[in-house]
């Protein structure tokens, strides 16, 4: 729970404040980018405009509630179970079947999770961190069948989920740790896996070795730490600093992805992006790579 005797000098006056344990993951500026801004120290988030409406105000609470390391706290206590039940929420209005889960773990540094509805059984990509009002939302949406693990950061509270839905683990053998020996499917090499019809495991090593990205109905392609929409640079962005296995591997899975279709990336750390067709996708990750090719020159 945040302290109000840590809260952040350089919050504005009002309710809604973020104390000193901020871990800065960008989750409250994803969910509610109204209310939260970075520092200008780039070490934390800080309120920089109170909510003024009742969604701003809700989604305030919602990224109250999504923050790992319960940082965010109102001066009123008022009560986040609104904001609480909101979790899952669709990624975009049109769309139904594909919910962003909040409840992010500091164990994986905020990263995002997702929910797929799906007729033959509902996919979590990655893990958020457990909590019962979440797993009753859940499984008010059809549980979970299938945990789709990334990549070895992002587990998370992954045997809780097993345990609670029953759900069959995946996760490539090449990042399989102690914490997850027991995962039920370790695919393994560098060809991508059919899952089920629309279901395809695309291994893309770089990031760890064993990072996986999901691709799902050739629309909605689930990256881990593999790649996602940098806001400072307007563009695709894959990170060397992060490339803690090969960078080179990382460069060469990028160039991978021209081989699929898809319009949205849906990353664990950084930015969604939504491209208006697949084309564009392609054209963006084209340019991605001449971007890393200069660099490289």
């Amino acid at each position: 729970m945040a302290q109000l005797q840590r809260r952040l000098s350089d919050n504005v006056p009002g309710d809604f404040y973020v104390d000193s344990s901020c871990i800065d993951c960008d989750t409250c500026r994803q969910v509610a980018p109204a209310t939260f801004s970075p520092s200008r120290v780039g070490d934390h988030a800080y309120v920089s405009r109170q909510p003024a409406t009742e969604e701003e105000r809700l989604r305030a609470a919602m990224a109250l509630v999504a923050c790992p390391t319960a940082s965010i706290g109102t001066v009123s206590r008022t009560s986040a179970r609104q904001a609480a039940d909101a979790f899952p929420e669709p990624i975009a209005p049109d769309v139904s079947d594909v919910l962003y889960c909040g409840y992010t773990a500091e164990s994986s540094f905020g990263a995002s999770s997702y929910l797929i509805r799906r007729p033959a059984g509902n996919v979590l990509v990655d893990s958020p961190r457990a909590s019962r009002r979440l797993f009753a939302r859940l499984e008010g949406l059809g549980g979970v069948a299938t945990l789709f693990l990334t990549h070895r950061d992002d587990v998370a509270d992954h045997r809780k989920i097993h345990e609670q839905f029953g759900a069959t683990r995946i996760l490539h053998t090449d990042d399989v740790t102690r914490d997850t020996a027991g995962v039920e499917h370790k695919p393994a090499g560098r060809e991508p896996i059919a899952l089920a019809e629309d279901l395809l495991a695309i291994p893309v090593p770089g990031h760890t070795r064993g990072s996986m990205a999901l691709l799902y109905r050739d629309t909605y392609l689930f990256t881990g730490d593999h790649l996602w929409w940098s806001p400072n640079f307007e563009r695709l962005h894959a990170s060397r600093s992060v490339s803690w296995y090969s960078w080179e591997e990382q460069v060469r899975s990028v160039a991978t992805l021209l081989d699929h279709r898809f319009t949205w990336v849906l990353p664990g750390h950084g930015r969604r992006h939504r491209a208006p067709s697949p084309a564009a996708m392609h054209a963006e990750l084209v340019k991605l790579l001449e971007v890393i090719n200069l660099r490289a020159g």
